[in-house]
């Protein structure tokens, strides 16, 4: 991450192991919150984001992970996001099917969580399928008006 805010992409390729595209260098914002989440909470690395990559191709189509470790009440929020020269081919499903295994076999995770704009067609369309369940909104200073969709970390869906 460091390595990403920094902007140098050869070096965050080689730490990574696989080749990360311009989209990781153009989310330096992205990486430098991160990167203050776990100097406050080492265990937060265990949580967000890593590289989503095509095993058939070796592409890095994008990232997937959560906002950090679950909350009190065991609730964790996805994080997933495609990179634009791989959009609406199927991998913003494949990360979000990737991330609720994972949710699933942490036992500390109860809840997922997913928070969309309301323009985001596409991210709703993506959870959908998934079992969410329209819980609320918020207001997030940086992406405003957020809609709230939950989910058990168990769901047969």
């Amino acid at each position: 991450m460091t390595a990403l805010v920094d902007g140098d992409l050869g070096r965050a390729s080689a730490l990574a192991g696989v080749a990360l595209t311009e989209y990781f260098a153009e989310h330096a914002w992205l990486w430098e919150i991160r990167l203050e989440q776990v100097a406050g909470d080492p265990d937060a690395l265990d949580w967000i984001a890593r590289a989503a990559v095509d095993v058939g191709t070796g592409d890095v189509v994008g990232h997937v992970g959560f906002h950090g470790p679950p909350d009190d009440r065991g609730m964790v929020e996805v994080a997933y996001s495609v990179d634009p020269a791989f959009r609406r081919r199927g991998y913003a499903t494949a990360m979000l099917a990737t991330a609720l295994e994972w949710a699933a076999s942490e036992p500390s995770v109860q809840v997922v969580r997913a928070s969309i704009s309301p323009d985001n067609q596409g991210s709703l369309a993506t959870i959908r399928p998934f079992g969410f369940e329209h819980v609320g909104e918020q207001w997030d200073d940086d992406d405003g008006l957020e809609l709230l969709y939950e989910r058990p970390a168990r769901s047969r869906t």
